[in-house]
């Protein structure tokens, strides 16, 4: 059964960084593309980046873009979310995802597999 483990959430002040991890177990890791998603208070889950299954292409919504990476480590099964020169607006709870497929999608519904959750707070 696939499971995916995010850690790295936290507290931090505008134009601080932070890296969020997603491990994933159940799965060949390589064969699928990984995505990340966040949902603020009130509001629905949005699409934020996402890699291909051979880590060779990614896509970054256009509120991230420049700020934000994405990566694989293939040799752990694990995927990374570098967040830098963080803003208030990006305060919400981060999912990592994935999808038993090679290309890379921005829908949610796009994805099967979803980690718990983890919280991302930046203070003004």
């Amino acid at each position: 059964q696939v499971q995916l483990v995010e850690s790295g959430g936290g507290l931090v002040q505008a134009g601080d960084s932070l890296r969020l991890s997603c491990a994933a177990s159940g799965l060949p890791f390589s064969a699928y593309a990984m995505g990340w998603f966040r949902q603020a208070p009130g509001k629905e889950r949005e699409f934020v980046a996402a890699i291909s299954g051979s880590g060779t292409s990614t896509s970054y919504a256009e509120s991230v873009k420049g700020r934000f990476t994405t990566s694989i480590d293939n040799a752990k099964n694990t995927a990374y979310l570098q967040m830098n020169s963080l803003k208030p607006e990006d305060t919400a709870v981060y999912y990592c995802a994935a999808r038993d497929g090679l290309g890379l999608r921005v829908g949610r519904n796009q994805y099967a597999y979803w980690g718990q959750g983890t919280q991302v707070t930046v203070s003004s």
